[in-house]
């Protein structure tokens, strides 16, 4: 099995990258993140591998961390979601987001990837979350933010700042995230618009 690769870059494909490794040239299927960020042809990179091996073909698909390759291992035990599934979602989606978004049960995220329709996104939610790392890196307050705006519990100047900002273009999961922050420092009963402000110098600092 091939754990890992470490060589030099030759070319790019649409999905996937050929790496140079002592003459040989390898195939690697990628997330549309971790090609974006992989360097320029004739430099170095390292990638960690996850090789799957049939009767009639061997594919290795590469990623840029450990928490990429368990999100894709996760991805991939829920029913309707192939490699290509779990990629695009990786795509759209960092490891965190991920997390995040199966955390707060947020379809629509989920939903942004290709070929990944609300009843997929809702059974990945379901069968994922109490599973791997969907909690560890997301900040109780925004779970607890994200419950209250379901059960609409939440005060209004917070409710209105996380629409603010998901009008804006933001996903729920990082409005959510940045007004939970901002609601920790922006003192007792703060007006919407502060919230707002504070929120999005969070947002542009991620």
């Amino acid at each position: 099995m091939i754990g890992q690769l470490k060589g030099v870059i030759d070319a790019y494909g649409d999905d996937y990258v050929l790496i140079d490794v002592h003459g040989v040239g390898y195939i690697v299927s990628c997330s549309g993140r971790t090609l974006q960020n992989l360097p320029r042809p004739g430099e170095a990179a390292v990638l960690s591998i996850e090789t799957y091996v049939r009767e009639d073909q061997i594919r290795l698909f590469g990623f840029a961390s450990a928490e990429e390759k368990d999100w894709f291992r996760l991805l991939m035990m829920v029913q309707g979601v192939g490699a290509k599934v779990a990629l695009n979602i990786l795509s759209v989606l960092s490891p965190n987001e991920v997390a995040s978004a199966i955390a707060l049960k947020d379809v629509t995220a989920i939903s942004r990837a290709n070929g990944v329709g609300k009843r997929l996104a809702e059974r990945i939610v379901q069968e994922l979350k109490d599973k791997g790392p969907a909690y560890s890196s997301v900040d109780p307050a925004v779970i607890a933010l994200s419950g209250q705006i379901g059960d609409k519990t939440v005060a209004k100047p917070l409710a209105d700042a996380v629409s603010a900002l998901v009008n804006l273009g933001y996903p729920q999961v990082r409005a959510a995230a940045a007004v939970a922050i901002a609601g920790r420092d922006a003192g007792e009963n703060p007006a919407t618009e502060k919230l707002i402000r504070l929120a999005l110098k969070e947002l542009s600092q991620n």
